[in-house]
């Protein structure tokens, strides 16, 4: 079995954002050469996430507004980990909601998703660099 690790690397510039990713994995699975196996692709970081969905405008639209009002950023003050010098407590709990990781199948030497399937990185705590961590097993 062959094994192929990468590190990408985004500063999404705002506090928020939403970056189709799958063009940059699929350079990752043509580096690795692995035709058959699985794809790991993982936020490093614990005020971000990787999902899988639609990439349509009006989606994450509806994503940002829908986090904002589950997990809001103001008022800061009313978070516990904010007391601690942190104004962020409101991205560890997106991240938290919009999971960490995502697992997708090689089969052929391509990456084997559902119809409208797209890897994406979510950012909710931005202004600085942060990475995503692509892993590839297989044969």
């Amino acid at each position: 079995m062959k094994s192929f690790k990468k590190e990408l690397w985004f500063n999404v510039p705002g506090r928020r954002g939403f970056i189709n990713i799958t063009p940059r994995v699929d350079e990752c699975l043509d580096q690795s050469g692995i035709k058959e196996g699985l794809v790991l692709v993982n936020a490093m970081h614990i005020t971000a996430s990787v999902f899988i969905n639609d990439d349509e405008r009006g989606l994450h639209q509806d994503y940002e507004d829908w986090l904002e009002r589950i997990a809001p950023h103001e008022p800061v003050g009313s978070y516990l980990h904010n007391r601690t010098g942190e104004d962020n407590a409101d991205a560890h709990m997106k991240r938290q909601v919009m999971g960490r990781e995502v697992v997708v199948a090689v089969t052929g030497g391509r990456l084997d998703f559902g119809p409208w399937e797209q890897i994406f990185y979510g950012e909710f705590d931005g202004g600085r660099r942060k990475r995503v961590l692509v892993k590839i097993i297989g044969e």
